[in-house]
């Protein structure tokens, strides 16, 4: 067992770190990628005219409703192809391929933003409305409202469920490995079929999405505490 860890360790520790920062920089990206277009797309549910409500409820409809594997393939193989059509109007009739980490980031990005969505709504739906008649009776415009009253209040709902979706969000970044982006799953792998010892390196992969889970888990914690105090304070 010692003979193995030590193999492990200086024969594909590098790569199982390289591979673990790969995972964080895809998975912090998605996440931003998604917040924008959760938002985005709750604002259009809430208070958009009739044409953005349907395609913003298509989308986390569809989204919600497909595995995100196969979001990741169409993206892959359609989004190289629609690029190579709309190239060919311009005159190039060269091969397009798409990068795999771009593939992946924007793929996981359009899954978690699906989920975004909902959550946001939800928590804007969870603030009492009788707090914001308050204030439009007040004669608050509504850019106020929002930074005063609906925001602050809106993100002390949503942060458990944000949370929840960054998790998620983390763990879709292993479905990126069948485009071949070396990320931490992939570097599991390729790392079991070099030294024939699947088991420490998957159980090593294992270890580290723990870690990373676990430290998310306690900050998204930590967030919604200060948020919880901060409305306190605004109420008080």
């Amino acid at each position: 067992m010692l003979d193995l860890l030590s193999y492990g360790a200086t024969g594909w520790g590098d790569e199982m770190v390289q591979g673990a920062g790969m995972t964080l920089l895809v998975a912090v990206l998605a996440y931003l990628i998604g917040l924008g277009a959760g938002c985005l797309t709750a604002a259009a549910k809430l208070s958009g005219p009739l044409p953005l409500r349907w395609l913003a409820a298509t989308y986390t409809t569809v989204v919600r409703g497909v595995p995100a594997l196969l979001v990741i393939w169409l993206l892959f193989y359609g989004g190289s192809g629609l690029i190579g059509w709309m190239a060919l109007l311009f005159g190039y009739g060269g091969r397009v391929e798409l990068s795999a980490f771009a593939v992946g980031v924007a793929s996981v990005g359009l899954v978690s933003g699906a989920y975004a969505a909902e959550v946001i709504r939800g928590a804007v739906h969870a603030v009492p409305k009788g707090q914001l008649e308050a204030a439009r009776a007040l004669g608050m415009h509504r850019l106020l409202i929002l930074r005063r009253i609906l925001a602050p209040q809106a993100l002390r709902y949503a942060l458990p469920g944000l949370g929840n979706v960054w998790q998620m969000t983390l763990k879709d970044t292993t479905l990126v490995s069948v485009v071949s982006l070396a990320e931490l799953m992939r570097q599991a792998y390729v790392a079991s079929g070099s030294t024939r010892q699947p088991f420490f390196f998957y159980l090593a992969a294992a270890l580290i999405y723990l870690v990373i889970t676990t430290l998310s888990e306690t900050g998204f914690r930590a967030l919604s505490r200060r948020a919880d105090r901060g409305v306190r304070r605004a109420a008080a």
